[in-house]
């Protein structure tokens, strides 16, 4: 603003000066001509958009989602009366999802070794944030940014656990749309955010196979294995839009603690099946149940099973 005055004074020192003088001098009346072709600046050059090997994982996407569709998958209606779980099947789907681990911890993509563990979860609020790699076009980054922003209200929702939208800044759960052209700087993002990250995980995100289509690290504390500190979600900007949204329910719902999948959860996003693309009403109990106070982070599933049955007993209008 001071700079601007300084220009407004001066200019009206020179109109002052011009009034004054009798024989002012007329500009030139040579049209100003066009600037050499030497002197002219570059073009800017063209996007290339994204690379062929982008594009065929787009292509390969598609054809996988449309190929789930055709067989009746990827359900939307979170279950009905074709697909009924009782409380027994509640109870064991938990204890298979919650107490076990899909993957070898530090390891990569090994299995885990089926052993079941202490219970995992957050006790601080989880602040989600959404970011995009450099490829990600403008025009799908506010429906990603809605998608999760709608679905985290969901899980807060769900669990009653407090979970909402934050900054790259802030966040302790950041949610990375990521395409094939963006895997180095996936790679800088995720080492910056968590600097002393096992070399196997970071290996994973350098080279993810294209049977992932996407993935979630949860990181504990030093001294406490089972309360989650961070987590970050790897989602592939080259997925179709049910798909994608699909890869953000399941990492999401995931990365709060239900870290397994079982062939006998249904309905159930934790089910390698792609029957359902979304969270299900079972999913949002397990949540619920995993997110009760009377459930500690660390505590086996023979120590919670009598709690498990009381919380699911009073789900139902049983006893409390």
């Amino acid at each position: 603003m001071r700079a601007r005055r300084i220009e407004a004074a001066g200019a009206a020192g020179l109109l002052a000066l011009f009034a004054a003088c009798t024989d002012v001098p007329q500009p030139p009346s040579t049209p100003p001509q066009a600037r050499p072709a030497g002197l002219q600046p570059p073009a800017p050059a063209p996007d290339p958009g994204p690379s062929e090997q982008s594009r065929a994982l787009a292509a390969h996407y598609a054809r996988v989602e449309t190929s789930l569709l055709a067989q009746g998958l990827l359900r939307t209606d979170g279950g009905g009366p074709d697909t009924p779980y009782t409380d027994t099947d509640l109870l064991r789907n938990f204890e298979k999802i919650a107490f076990h681990d899909e993957y070898a911890r530090n390891r990569g993509l090994a299995p885990g070794d089926g052993r079941a563990g202490g219970l995992r979860k957050w006790t601080e609020p989880v602040r989600m944030s959404v970011e995009f790699g450099s490829s990600v076009p403008e025009a799908q980054r506010a429906p990603d940014r809605a998608m999760v922003r709608d679905y985290s209200a969901r899980l807060a929702r769900v669990t009653g656990h407090p979970i909402a939208m934050g900054t790259p800044a802030d966040a302790n759960f950041n949610v990375l749309f990521m395409g094939e052209d963006d895997r180095s700087e996936a790679v800088s993002r995720i080492r910056a955010l968590v600097p002393n990250i096992n070399p196997a995980s970071l290996d994973l995100i350098r080279s993810l196979p294209r049977p992932i289509h996407c993935l979630v690290i949860a990181f504990s504390g030093n001294n406490d294995d089972f309360t989650y500190r961070r987590a970050i979600a790897v989602i592939r900007a080259e997925h179709p839009d049910l798909l994608r949204e699909s890869c953000v329910h399941e990492e999401l719902a995931q990365g709060l603690g239900l870290a397994n999948d079982s062939p006998r959860a249904r309905p159930s996003i934790f089910n390698d099946d792609d029957e359902f693309a979304l969270l299900t009403t079972q999913d949002e109990e397990m949540l619920a149940l995993l997110y009760s106070p009377r459930l500690k982070p660390g505590m086996s599933f023979e120590t919670a099973r009598p709690i498990l049955t009381q919380l699911i007993a009073e789900r139902r209008g049983g006893p409390s």
